[in-house]
């Protein structure tokens, strides 16, 4: 099934099909926190609107998402269960699922997994319109090598590297990623999205986590190709990206 996808900012996208929408990590919207393509034209869109959340940083959960409720009724949260630890008096609504990692959600229009992290909450693997994605949340090799020791970068990565085997062991291929490309790493920040696509093919991978710092963000393509994946170079916030079935894709 054809499908269009939105970067907003940070870690946050919107993938928009026919008769439902998924919103994942809103942080803020393409303009602003309240303002912006998802304000202004997403929220009006016909069917479901499902709002995931990976974990309870505020830089991947805002509150403001509960203000969805004041314009569109067909909504379904599914958020990672750390938020209802840590944000419980931002939770003014019974109806959301909490999932830790292993836990499922599945109804008509979408199925979802969650997977763990190397930092808190969830990864989530979902299939929708006949395709399968994975938003990492905080998943990554958080090496920090340049300001860590030998040892302690070393601990860093294998505590990634036990999360993508497990991934990996369940996910044998991947259709649209959405993976950190997070400069503040240091050198070899793209180390984390490189092991990734090495370890499980995935067709398609956009970058996310990056502030504003395009450039290093994009500078992932080169290796995402020697990886047979096809990347999508991210410029603005609020950019859109038609994809057809065989997920080929045009900006809109």
């Amino acid at each position: 099934m054809p499908f269009s996808l939105y970067y907003l900012y940070h870690s946050g996208f919107a993938l928009c099909f026919d008769d439902f929408t998924v919103l994942i990590d809103y942080f803020e919207d393409s303009k602003d926190a309240e303002h912006g393509i998802f304000h202004e034209q997403l929220l009006q869109r016909p069917g479901t609107l499902y709002v995931l959340s990976s974990h309870f940083h505020q830089d991947h959960f805002n509150p403001l998402i509960f203000d969805f409720l004041e314009q569109k009724e067909d909504l379904r949260y599914i958020l990672s269960k750390d938020i209802y630890k840590k944000r419980k008096k931002w939770l003014p609504v019974d109806d959301i699922a909490f999932l830790s990692a292993g836990d499922t959600y599945a109804d008509q229009h979408l199925s979802i997994k969650a997977f763990g992290s190397t930092d808190v909450g969830v990864s989530f693997y979902f299939e929708a319109g006949g395709h399968k994605f994975f938003h990492a949340g905080d998943l990554n090799n958080w090496h920090w090598q340049d300001e860590s020791t030998p040892e302690e970068s070393a601990g860093y990565e294998k505590l990634f590297l036990v999360e993508l085997k497990k991934i990996k062991a369940e996910l044998p291929g991947l259709d649209v990623v959405m993976f950190p490309t997070d400069p503040r790493l240091g050198s070899d920040y793209l180390r984390g999205p490189r092991q990734f696509i090495e370890a499980i093919p995935s067709k398609v991978l956009l970058p996310m986590h990056f502030d504003m710092e395009y450039a290093k963000a994009n500078a992932m393509k080169e290796q995402a190709a020697r990886a047979g994946t096809a990347f999508v170079e991210l410029t603005a916030r609020g950019e859109g990206f038609a994809f057809a079935d065989d997920l080929s894709f045009r900006k809109i």
